[in-house]
Protein backbone atom coordinates (compact mmCIF):
# COMPACT_ATOMS: atom_id res chain seq x y z
CA UNK A 1 0.00 0.00 0.00
CA UNK A 2 1.39 3.12 -0.61
CA UNK A 3 2.18 5.59 2.04
CA UNK A 4 0.21 8.51 2.31
CA UNK A 5 0.94 11.82 4.19
CA UNK A 6 -0.98 12.33 7.54
CA UNK A 7 -2.93 15.45 7.19
CA UNK A 8 -5.93 15.09 9.45
CA UNK A 9 -6.74 18.13 11.22
CA UNK A 10 -5.47 17.24 14.20
CA UNK A 11 -2.58 14.72 13.91
CA UNK A 12 -0.10 17.71 14.80
CA UNK A 13 -1.77 18.07 18.48
CA UNK A 14 -3.86 20.68 17.55
CA UNK A 15 -7.58 21.56 18.26
CA UNK A 16 -10.09 19.64 16.40
CA UNK A 17 -14.17 19.04 16.34
CA UNK A 18 -15.67 16.15 17.53
CA UNK A 19 -16.63 15.05 13.96
CA UNK A 20 -15.24 13.25 10.99
CA UNK A 21 -14.80 16.03 8.58
CA UNK A 22 -15.16 19.66 7.91
CA UNK A 23 -16.90 21.69 5.20
CA UNK A 24 -14.40 24.18 3.80
CA UNK A 25 -17.36 24.73 0.61
CA UNK A 26 -20.45 23.49 -1.40
CA UNK A 27 -18.26 20.73 -2.12
CA UNK A 28 -14.82 20.46 -0.12
CA UNK A 29 -13.76 18.68 3.20
CA UNK A 30 -11.56 18.47 5.34
CA UNK A 31 -10.80 14.88 7.80
CA UNK A 32 -10.38 15.26 11.45
CA UNK A 33 -8.42 12.60 13.31
CA UNK A 34 -11.58 11.12 13.75
CA UNK A 35 -11.76 9.67 10.79
CA UNK A 36 -8.32 8.23 10.47
CA UNK A 37 -8.24 4.71 9.17
CA UNK A 38 -6.97 1.29 10.68
CA UNK A 39 -4.01 0.34 8.42
CA UNK A 40 -1.92 3.34 8.42
CA UNK A 41 -2.08 7.11 9.83
CA UNK A 42 -2.51 9.02 6.75
CA UNK A 43 -5.46 7.64 5.31
CA UNK A 44 -9.71 8.26 6.21
CA UNK A 45 -11.30 4.90 7.27
CA UNK A 46 -13.60 3.72 3.74
CA UNK A 47 -16.52 3.70 6.86
CA UNK A 48 -17.08 7.45 7.39
CA UNK A 49 -16.02 8.56 3.98
CA UNK A 50 -18.85 6.09 2.49
CA UNK A 51 -21.52 7.51 4.74
CA UNK A 52 -20.08 11.11 3.76
CA UNK A 53 -20.67 10.37 0.07
CA UNK A 54 -24.03 9.19 0.37
CA UNK A 55 -24.91 11.51 2.36
CA UNK A 56 -23.50 14.55 0.47
CA UNK A 57 -25.72 12.49 -2.31
CA UNK A 58 -28.82 12.91 -0.62
CA UNK A 59 -28.07 16.55 0.39
CA UNK A 60 -28.00 17.52 -3.31
CA UNK A 61 -29.98 14.95 -5.23
CA UNK A 62 -33.41 15.09 -2.43
CA UNK A 63 -35.83 12.53 -3.25
CA UNK A 64 -38.61 10.44 -1.61
CA UNK A 65 -37.43 7.39 -2.85
CA UNK A 66 -35.72 4.69 -1.38
CA UNK A 67 -31.87 3.92 -0.79
CA UNK A 68 -31.81 0.11 -2.08
CA UNK A 69 -28.12 -0.36 -2.97
CA UNK A 70 -25.38 1.37 -2.24
CA UNK A 71 -21.86 -0.04 -3.78
CA UNK A 72 -17.93 1.89 -3.31
CA UNK A 73 -15.19 0.61 -5.11
CA UNK A 74 -11.41 1.90 -3.60
CA UNK A 75 -9.63 2.90 -6.61
CA UNK A 76 -6.62 4.02 -4.28
CA UNK A 77 -5.54 5.29 -0.91
CA UNK A 78 -8.36 7.20 1.02
CA UNK A 79 -5.68 10.31 1.42
CA UNK A 80 -6.41 12.51 4.87
CA UNK A 81 -7.02 16.31 4.57
CA UNK A 82 -9.02 18.19 1.62
CA UNK A 83 -11.13 16.45 -0.68
CA UNK A 84 -13.45 17.09 -2.91
CA UNK A 85 -17.06 14.74 -3.44
CA UNK A 86 -18.77 15.10 -6.84
CA UNK A 87 -22.18 13.95 -7.49
CA UNK A 88 -23.90 13.36 -10.94
CA UNK A 89 -27.64 11.43 -11.96
CA UNK A 90 -26.87 8.69 -14.43
CA UNK A 91 -30.28 7.18 -14.41
CA UNK A 92 -33.39 9.47 -13.57
CA UNK A 93 -36.88 8.03 -13.08
CA UNK A 94 -40.02 8.49 -11.85
CA UNK A 95 -39.57 5.05 -9.80
CA UNK A 96 -36.21 3.89 -10.50
CA UNK A 97 -32.91 6.45 -10.35
CA UNK A 98 -29.11 5.84 -10.55
CA UNK A 99 -26.54 8.11 -8.72
CA UNK A 100 -23.10 7.76 -9.20
CA UNK A 101 -20.66 9.89 -6.50
CA UNK A 102 -16.89 10.06 -6.15
CA UNK A 103 -14.20 11.44 -3.52
CA UNK A 104 -11.53 13.21 -5.25
CA UNK A 105 -8.05 14.33 -3.94
CA UNK A 106 -6.81 17.10 -6.99
CA UNK A 107 -6.90 14.76 -9.89
CA UNK A 108 -7.22 11.47 -7.96
CA UNK A 109 -10.38 9.60 -7.20
CA UNK A 110 -10.41 7.47 -4.57
CA UNK A 111 -13.62 6.08 -3.96
CA UNK A 112 -16.44 6.19 -6.47
CA UNK A 113 -20.08 4.97 -5.54
CA UNK A 114 -23.12 3.78 -6.87
CA UNK A 115 -26.43 4.74 -5.23
CA UNK A 116 -29.86 2.74 -6.81
CA UNK A 117 -32.99 4.72 -5.25
CA UNK A 118 -36.44 2.73 -5.81
CA UNK A 119 -40.05 4.43 -5.54
CA UNK A 120 -41.63 3.38 -2.14
CA UNK A 121 -44.82 1.21 -1.66
CA UNK A 122 -46.94 -0.13 1.22
CA UNK A 123 -45.96 -4.07 1.02
CA UNK A 124 -46.27 -4.68 4.78
CA UNK A 125 -48.83 -7.71 3.90
CA UNK A 126 -45.95 -9.64 2.24
CA UNK A 127 -43.21 -8.40 4.28
CA UNK A 128 -40.74 -10.82 6.02
CA UNK A 129 -36.90 -12.40 5.92
CA UNK A 130 -35.04 -15.31 6.88
CA UNK A 131 -32.58 -13.49 9.02
CA UNK A 132 -32.44 -14.45 13.03
CA UNK A 133 -33.10 -11.23 15.10
CA UNK A 134 -30.07 -10.45 17.01
CA UNK A 135 -29.36 -10.21 20.67
CA UNK A 136 -29.56 -6.25 21.90
CA UNK A 137 -26.53 -4.40 22.48
CA UNK A 138 -27.00 -4.72 26.45
CA UNK A 139 -27.02 -8.55 26.21
CA UNK A 140 -23.31 -8.19 24.70
CA UNK A 141 -20.61 -7.75 26.76
CA UNK A 142 -18.22 -4.78 25.80
CA UNK A 143 -15.17 -5.01 22.79
CA UNK A 144 -11.80 -3.00 22.94
CA UNK A 145 -12.11 -2.46 19.70
CA UNK A 146 -8.83 -0.26 19.71
CA UNK A 147 -7.11 -3.29 21.32
CA UNK A 148 -6.77 -4.82 18.21
CA UNK A 149 -7.10 -2.16 15.71
CA UNK A 150 -5.21 1.69 15.51
CA UNK A 151 -6.87 5.00 14.24
CA UNK A 152 -8.53 8.33 15.07
CA UNK A 153 -11.97 6.55 13.81
CA UNK A 154 -11.80 3.06 15.81
CA UNK A 155 -11.20 5.07 18.97
CA UNK A 156 -14.39 6.98 17.82
CA UNK A 157 -16.54 4.18 18.04
CA UNK A 158 -18.60 1.96 21.02
CA UNK A 159 -18.36 -1.55 20.13
CA UNK A 160 -19.94 -4.77 21.82
CA UNK A 161 -19.00 -8.22 20.16
CA UNK A 162 -20.91 -11.30 21.24
CA UNK A 163 -19.16 -13.99 23.96
CA UNK A 164 -19.15 -16.85 21.65
CA UNK A 165 -17.26 -14.64 18.78
CA UNK A 166 -14.72 -16.63 17.24
CA UNK A 167 -12.14 -15.84 14.58
CA UNK A 168 -13.99 -15.20 10.99
CA UNK A 169 -17.13 -15.43 12.51
CA UNK A 170 -19.03 -13.26 15.22
CA UNK A 171 -22.17 -10.81 16.45
CA UNK A 172 -21.26 -7.31 17.29
CA UNK A 173 -22.89 -3.64 18.00
CA UNK A 174 -21.27 -0.47 17.37
CA UNK A 175 -21.99 3.35 17.57
CA UNK A 176 -20.31 6.65 18.01
CA UNK A 177 -21.64 9.92 19.01
CA UNK A 178 -19.46 11.83 15.66
CA UNK A 179 -21.60 13.24 13.14
CA UNK A 180 -20.45 12.90 9.91
CA UNK A 181 -19.83 16.77 9.28
CA UNK A 182 -19.27 19.47 12.04
CA UNK A 183 -22.59 21.50 12.87
CA UNK A 184 -24.61 19.25 10.45
CA UNK A 185 -27.05 16.40 11.50
CA UNK A 186 -26.48 13.55 9.41
CA UNK A 187 -29.04 11.73 7.24
CA UNK A 188 -30.51 8.67 8.37
CA UNK A 189 -29.11 6.10 5.96
CA UNK A 190 -26.11 7.77 6.13
CA UNK A 191 -25.60 7.68 9.47
CA UNK A 192 -26.39 3.86 9.53
CA UNK A 193 -24.17 3.61 6.45
CA UNK A 194 -20.53 5.69 8.07
CA UNK A 195 -20.39 2.53 10.41
CA UNK A 196 -20.74 -0.64 8.04
CA UNK A 197 -17.23 -0.93 6.75
CA UNK A 198 -15.90 -1.88 10.18
CA UNK A 199 -17.71 -5.33 9.72
CA UNK A 200 -14.04 -6.38 8.36
CA UNK A 201 -12.53 -5.51 11.32
CA UNK A 202 -15.12 -6.95 13.84
CA UNK A 203 -14.67 -10.67 12.90
CA UNK A 204 -10.90 -11.04 12.41
CA UNK A 205 -9.66 -14.28 11.03
CA UNK A 206 -6.26 -13.70 11.31
CA UNK A 207 -3.82 -11.09 13.14
CA UNK A 208 -3.55 -8.31 11.01
CA UNK A 209 -0.18 -7.70 12.44
CA UNK A 210 0.36 -11.23 10.48
CA UNK A 211 -1.79 -10.92 7.98
CA UNK A 212 -3.09 -7.96 5.25
CA UNK A 213 -6.79 -8.19 4.38
CA UNK A 214 -7.64 -4.99 3.22
CA UNK A 215 -10.98 -4.71 1.29
CA UNK A 216 -11.75 -3.05 -2.08
CA UNK A 217 -15.44 -2.69 -2.14
CA UNK A 218 -18.60 -2.26 0.34
CA UNK A 219 -22.04 -2.73 -1.20
CA UNK A 220 -24.70 -2.55 0.85
CA UNK A 221 -28.55 -3.92 0.16
CA UNK A 222 -31.37 -2.88 2.02
CA UNK A 223 -34.89 -4.13 2.38
CA UNK A 224 -36.13 -0.84 4.57
CA UNK A 225 -34.47 1.66 5.78
CA UNK A 226 -32.15 1.92 8.81
CA UNK A 227 -32.43 3.95 11.49
CA UNK A 228 -29.33 5.67 12.81
CA UNK A 229 -27.46 4.70 16.57
CA UNK A 230 -26.68 1.34 16.71
CA UNK A 231 -25.44 -0.48 13.87
CA UNK A 232 -25.67 -4.71 14.33
CA UNK A 233 -23.29 -6.93 11.96
CA UNK A 234 -23.64 -10.90 12.25
CA UNK A 235 -20.71 -11.77 10.56
CA UNK A 236 -18.76 -14.01 8.51
CA UNK A 237 -14.78 -13.79 7.08
CA UNK A 238 -13.57 -16.03 4.37
CA UNK A 239 -9.88 -16.67 3.58
CA UNK A 240 -9.39 -18.13 0.28
CA UNK A 241 -6.32 -20.08 -0.71
CA UNK A 242 -4.80 -17.60 -3.17
CA UNK A 243 -5.31 -14.50 -1.90
CA UNK A 244 -8.86 -13.57 -1.98
CA UNK A 245 -11.23 -12.98 0.30
CA UNK A 246 -14.85 -12.28 1.23
CA UNK A 247 -16.14 -10.49 4.71
CA UNK A 248 -20.28 -10.79 4.44
CA UNK A 249 -22.24 -9.76 7.40
CA UNK A 250 -26.42 -9.60 8.07
CA UNK A 251 -26.89 -5.60 9.42
CA UNK A 252 -29.61 -4.73 11.87
CA UNK A 253 -30.58 -1.16 13.63
CA UNK A 254 -32.01 -1.69 16.84
CA UNK A 255 -35.54 -2.81 15.21
CA UNK A 256 -33.58 -5.68 13.60
CA UNK A 257 -31.92 -6.83 10.23
CA UNK A 258 -32.55 -4.10 7.39
CA UNK A 259 -29.95 -5.41 5.04
CA UNK A 260 -26.29 -7.14 3.79
CA UNK A 261 -22.83 -6.07 3.54
CA UNK A 262 -20.24 -7.46 1.29
CA UNK A 263 -16.38 -6.95 1.14
CA UNK A 264 -14.09 -8.50 -1.33
CA UNK A 265 -10.75 -8.80 0.37
CA UNK A 266 -7.13 -8.72 -0.70
CA UNK A 267 -5.38 -10.83 1.41
CA UNK A 268 -1.23 -11.32 1.87
CA UNK A 269 0.93 -12.45 4.01
CA UNK A 270 3.15 -9.79 5.65
CA UNK A 271 6.73 -10.13 3.90
CA UNK A 272 5.77 -10.76 1.03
Amino acid sequence: MPTAPNQHLGHDGASYPDAFYVRRGEHEFLSTLHSQGAWQPGEQHLAVAAGLILAEAERRLPSDKLVSRVSFDVLGVIHSGPFTIDVRMVRPGRSIELIEASMRHGDQVSIQARIWRLAASDTTQVQGCEWTPMPPPDAMPPLSFSSVWGGGFIASLEARRSADARPGRGQSWIRTSCPLVEGEIDPPVAGFVKLVDTANGLAVRADPNAVFFANVDLTLHFTRQPEAGWVGFDTRVSFGPTGLGETFSVLSDIRGPVGTAAQSLTVRLRGE
